[in-house]
């Protein structure tokens, strides 16, 4: 193999893009070198996303070429680019979940016997012999809806190895991920660097960018700001090319003082899987009480079922010393409880509609006028709540689906301070958000807390619940393992409690 300080397999040069008068790229120069993973960064809306389409031909980019090899490439959409060497594993992954591991592996070229009939030896073989070189055990039989968000990410990357793929792109491939699996994860990706095939790793998370990268590059506003070997920078740069400015600390200073208990769990069981047992804790007023566990612990389904959209089979919910067993959400709500869920563009927003809709539906009793609704009221709520959340966007007509993740994210919560709750139960609030944006909405959480809402907020980011909470409540299987003082509590105990009743 070439020496990797010169060896580039992927240069992009002066590439450029425009929609309408809007210039989403400007002149990006970036080369990958051979063998290595190049990390890339950037706030949502700095034009990850559309490079990636100009590189895959999605998009037909303005200027610019495009080196594969020392070759000029034009791709003509991604399945050409597949079929010349570059691939792109998304973060929502696009497969056939009720076609077998097999099956998508071939989609689109099954291989045909000299009948023409689709030979299913051929396949078998194959797929076996590319699994077992890539260290992977797989029943090629599974039907895909019964494999995990991991299983299913490791067999779209053996699908692009299949393709000879030269270059790999990987789009927030750890989001869903529990911490082995992330291990998994990188263990495939040393082993791939090993055999001279080089990524793109698309990501926020700053530890991963760290510990998987060779090298890194920001881009901020449609232009390529810093490249870097990872080891001639650090966390602090990073995050100041990114934004524009210096953020001293990740997370700001929890400052809030947490009052008495003012809502209190007991002997909470769910009646369906996946089944939470015997669940007990109480929560101060004026606090962030975070809930950690690995993927599947049940952290979700203890939102849900204090929120009262699944069902409980045994134990109470008391606020403020009153029995508050909701049987639906819109009881939560009437009593002063948020939900923010976990996937926001499923369940959190109406993404055909604009930020005034968006943010006044959860409170549309507000906006009566006689038997119909006040626009005027509405787009005035929705401007203030714009003004205070900081939300960037031209203004409340804007559809929902035009603002970056973190700024959807700011309109969720605008909608839900609309109904002023006392208790926030929140899902991943910062998932698939820059880190711009998070420092933004840690500021919110504490804010809020300091004026004496309720906040019980679930992460799977482990500096993200110790950087941002009071206390810290562990789920383990279903079960409460433990609740520990953020102060006195680390990683390694956050952990062992994790795993305590696997």
């Amino acid at each position: 193999m070439a020496d990797k300080q010169d060896d580039i397999i992927l240069s992009i040069q002066g590439m450029s893009k425009s929609f309408g008068r809007n210039r989403v790229l400007n002149r990006i120069n970036l080369n990958v070198r051979r063998g290595t993973v190049m990390g890339l960064m950037g706030e949502n809306g700095a034009g990850k996303s559309t490079m990636m389409n100009c590189l895959f031909g999605t998009y037909q980019k303005d200027e610019g070429t495009i080196l594969l090899n020392g070759k000029e490439v034009a791709f003509s959409g991604p399945k050409d680019a597949l079929e010349n060497g570059i691939a792109m594993v998304h973060q929502e992954l696009n497969q056939c979940l009720d076609r077998n591991v097999k099956d998508n592996l071939f989609l689109g070229r099954f291989p045909t016997n000299s009948l023409g009939v689709i030979d299913e030896g051929r396949m078998r073989k194959e797929a076996s012999d590319l699994f077992r070189r890539l260290g992977l055990t797989v029943n090629l039989n599974t039907p895909m809806r019964n494999m995990s968000v991991s299983q299913r990410q490791m067999c779209e990357i053996a699908k692009a190895i299949s393709y000879n793929a030269q270059v790999i792109v990987l789009d927030e491939p750890t989001s869903s991920l529990m911490t082995q699996e992330v291990e998994k994860l990188f263990a495939m990706m040393r082993m791939l660097k090993e055999q001279g095939i080089s990524l793109i790793y698309i990501s926020h998370k700053m530890d991963e960018i760290f510990e998987i990268c060779d090298d890194v590059s920001v881009l901020r506003d449609g232009e390529l700001v810093m490249t870097k070997r990872i080891e001639d920078t650090n966390m602090n740069e990073l995050i100041a090319a990114m934004v524009g400015r210096s953020l001293d600390n990740r997370f700001p200073p929890v400052d809030n003082t947490p009052g008495e208990p003012i809502l209190s769990i007991q002997h909470l069981s769910t009646k369906y899987a996946p089944n939470l047992s015997d669940i007990t804790f109480d929560v101060r007023k004026g606090e962030i009480f975070g809930l950690y566990g690995l993927v599947g612990a049940g952290r979700t389904e203890l939102l849900e079922t204090i929120f009262g959209i699944r069902t409980r089979a045994s134990g109470r919910v008391y606020f403020r010393d009153h029995l508050m067993n909701f049987s639906n959400a819109q009881e939560a709500m009437d009593y002063g409880f948020a939900l923010i869920t976990e996937e926001r563009k499923a369940n959190g927003l109406f993404l055909k509609g604009d930020l005034t809709f968006n943010t006044t539906i959860a409170n549309l009793n507000h906006y009566k006028s006689g038997i119909a609704l006040s626009k005027p009221r509405m787009v005035n709520a929705t401007n203030d709540e714009i003004k205070t959340m900081h939300t960037k966007c031209m203004g409340p007509d804007d559809l929902i689906s035009s603002l970056s993740g973190g700024n959807q994210q700011k309109v969720i919560f605008g909608k839900w301070l609309e109904r002023a709750p006392q208790v926030f139960l929140m899902d991943e609030p910062t998932r698939g958000i820059d880190v711009g944006a998070k420092y933004e909405i840690y500021e919110l959480i504490i804010k809020m807390a300091k004026e004496g809402k309720t906040i019980i907020v679930v992460s799977s980011e482990m500096p993200e619940i110790l950087g941002i909470t009071n206390r810290i409540g562990v789920m383990s299987n279903g079960r409460l393992s433990g609740i520990v003082n953020t102060k006195e509590t680390n990683q390694e105990e956050l952990l062992r409690l994790s795993a305590k009743y696997l």
